[in-house]
């Protein structure tokens, strides 16, 4: 039934979390630490909402080495969440959609950064300068 259908969608969107993580996503992709930096949520708990919005094929992912980069099947989806916002009396300004480039905060991906750098103070390996625990480094 077509009711069934626009309801299954919308339930699957329901929770803030989601809605938000769309919305940080936007029209490019992000990985769970692109999201953490952006919504400010653990790991854990991003996944657990990226796994309900993929289970309803709202969000797809792919694999590149270690890290899982998630975008939206259908862009369409973000004109929903515009229009509920309007209809909820949110301006333009605070529906604006997320470009996940500007999402990189801290975030270790390879998409951030080519060369991830620890500080000696998050390691356990006492004794290394900071140039000594890059990765690619000498």
């Amino acid at each position: 039934m077509i009711s069934e259908s626009i309801s299954s969608l919308l339930r699957a969107i329901s929770q803030p979390a989601r809605v938000e993580i769309l919305m940080a996503i936007g029209t490019g992709e992000a990985c769970v630490c692109h999201l953490e930096s952006a919504i400010g949520q653990r790991q854990a708990y991003i996944s657990q909402q990226l796994m309900a919005l993929r289970e309803a094929g709202i969000v797809t992912s792919r694999r590149d080495g270690r890290n899982i980069y998630y975008q939206i099947e259908d862009p369409a989806i973000l004109d929903l969440i515009q229009q509920a916002g309007k209809l909820s009396g949110i301006s333009e300004s605070e529906l604006a959609i997320s470009d996940p480039v500007n999402l990189h905060g801290e975030c270790p991906c390879p998409k951030c950064s080519a060369e991830v750098t620890v500080s000696p103070e998050r390691s356990n390996l006492q004794g290394l300068e900071p140039e000594d625990l890059r990765m690619g480094g000498n």
